[in-house]
């Protein structure tokens, strides 16, 4: 069985969201399994790019307001806003390993300051203690509680990247990654603000490891798929043996890829050569889940434009889409102004379709100035005066 390029472009438009707008930010994450969430920005543009009546308050209301979604480190160590219900599915599938590398990286790199694992114990005890009987607080406000998270050691001595770091700076984003904080409202400023404050969470719901990876797997097949087994070792972090387990705990069939390869598919998602509908037109931005959804690329996103999109570690930067394809950069300048560069040509009609995403972005950005955390080449020359 085959499932075309068409057919995947196809796919993507509809069941990202992209092509078929979502009513809620809650249906646009669970649309794309998970927003990335290591710019705040990303998460309101990317619901933004998605909703019928795009806005950062009703992001906010989810996210600070009523919890359903949940700002949480997940697959390789990467920051993700999830729905609610996911939190365990990914919380089981990835982070204890990942909390238990972290761990012994922090103890060996503290070590030389006489801080040893009793004494790390002690203060997360501390800091749980706090916040259930202070409420949510900020890194600032817990280390003014709880003063031994102000203490300061000297890591990476004698590397080019050596350097003095707090203990809370590597203790409470690693007491995250073991399910016991997760970050809530942004302290102040806009919605571009990167402070949050820390809060206790919730236990998670049990599930073994290799249930929560079965289950994420397909959720993301569900959204992504076809997809190789490369693209999910890439999105996941796994093992080559865990992510095979995975597609084995689903029942994935296999299907061939236009171009050669090997994709996989849920077993009611056969190829079916779906019809494109009207085509679609979409600005994303840095990182957003669909670029990022895949390691092999080159049916949306041609190879000659990877240098112009991507920073040298492999971040995407903010895209021009035109019916299930990257054909070009945007960026907003220091006015306001969002402008775009096609890379190659669409014709007038995309042009327009773009033109009036464009407006629309500016409209509900308002005065919010965003500057990507990670730079593109691209970027960087649009966003420049």
């Amino acid at each position: 069985m085959r499932i075309s390029t068409r057919e995947r472009r196809a796919r993507l438009g509809v069941r990202h969201r992209l092509a078929v707008k979502a009513g809620t930010p809650e249906e646009v994450a669970a649309a794309v399994v998970a927003l990335h969430g290591t710019d705040p920005a990303t998460v309101f543009l990317s619901a933004g790019a998605r909703l019928m009546a795009p806005g950062p308050e009703p992001v906010e209301r989810a996210l600070y307001a009523e919890h359903t979604l949940v700002r949480m480190t997940g697959m390789r160590r990467t920051v993700f806003v999830v729905p609610a219900e996911l939190v365990p599915v990914v919380h089981h599938s990835t982070m204890p390993a990942i909390a238990r590398r972290e761990r012994a990286s922090m103890l060996k790199a503290l070590a030389p300051g006489g801080w040893d694992e009793a004494w790390f114990k002690d203060v997360e005890a501390s800091v749980l203690r706090i916040l259930a009987e202070s409420g949510d607080q900020t890194a600032a406000g817990l280390g003014v509680l709880e003063p031994r998270l102000r203490e300061q050691v000297r890591v990476a001595v004698g590397k080019p990247y050596e350097g003095v770091v707090s203990v809370g700076s590597r203790l409470l984003p690693l007491m995250a990654m073991d399910g016991l904080l997760v970050r809530r409202a942004r302290v102040s400023g806009t919605w571009v603000s990167g402070t949050h404050y820390w809060a206790l969470a919730q236990e998670p719901a049990q599930w073994t490891a290799d249930e929560a990876r079965a289950e994420l797997v397909a959720r993301w097949l569900a959204a992504f798929g076809p997809g190789t087994e490369a693209d999910l070792k890439w999105w996941t972090g796994w093992t080559l043996k865990d992510v095979r387990g995975a597609l084995a705990g689903t029942g994935a069939v296999a299907v061939e890829l236009d171009g050669g390869g090997t994709g996989y598919v849920l077993p009611d998602d056969l190829p079916r050569d779906q019809e494109a509908g009207e085509p679609w037109a979409a600005l994303l931005p840095a990182l957003d889940p669909t670029p990022m959804g895949w390691q092999e690329r080159d049916w949306y996103l041609p190879g000659e434009h990877r240098a112009e999109l991507f920073d040298r570690s492999g971040n995407v930067g903010p895209t021009v889409w035109w019916d299930g394809r990257v054909v070009g950069g945007w960026a907003q300048r220091r006015d306001g102004e969002i402008v775009w560069r096609l890379l190659e040509n669409v014709g007038a009609d995309a042009k327009a379709a773009i033109e009036t995403e464009a407006a629309l972005l500016a409209s509900w950005v308002g005065e919010v100035r965003v500057t990507p955390r990670f730079r593109t080449p691209l970027e960087r020359a649009l966003s420049a005066p």
